[in-house]
């Protein structure tokens, strides 16, 4: 049987290891399940994942509104939640894009192959994945160093797919 001094050394080798590890951000957690960080703005605070079920929530500072490459406006409110598996993100709400003069919500995303589809219920949308390299800021989207020059992300508005669902 071990003695308290063996209890009390092993809890403080446990404490430490646990203080010492680096907890998995947001971004992490997307590549885990094969997505790219970049749909998901700078900026996650904090997140929990129900690993049993998938049910995820992030938190941002803020809402968060931005353009890519002027075509399209995406906000995201301070909580975005849905489930998440390998490929595959739905029920999601919290993130919304401008289509013409209307918002909507874009409620599932799925990775096929080195494409990522958007869907708002009624019609999808594909890209490829090379756009989500890199994570969009708040108010300035892939270009806040210049609205002027190209960033690396590609144009947004190449290579789509509108399909109705």
């Amino acid at each position: 049987m071990p003695s308290n001094y063996q209890i009390a050394i092993s809890f403080t080798i446990f404490l430490t290891a646990v203080a010492g590890a680096t907890a998995p951000t947001a971004y992490d957690l997307l590549t885990s399940y094969n997505f790219p960080i970049g749909i998901l703005p700078k900026g996650v605070i904090h997140y929990d994942l129900d690993t049993s079920s998938g049910k995820f929530n992030a938190y941002l500072n803020g809402s968060c509104s931005f353009s890519l490459e002027g075509s399209y406006q995406l906000n995201y409110k301070s909580k975005i939640s849905g489930n998440i598996y390998k490929d595959k993100l739905t029920n999601l709400s919290g993130v919304s894009v401008k289509v013409l003069f209307m918002w909507l919500n874009i409620v599932e995303v799925e990775r096929n192959g080195e494409n990522l589809e958007f869907s708002v219920g009624i019609a999808s949308a594909e890209f490829p994945i090379s756009n989500f390299d890199e994570c969009p800021q708040c108010g300035c989207g892939l270009n806040c160093n210049t609205l002027f020059q190209d960033s690396k992300g590609g144009d947004f508005r190449s290579n789509v797919f509108v399909s109705a669902v």
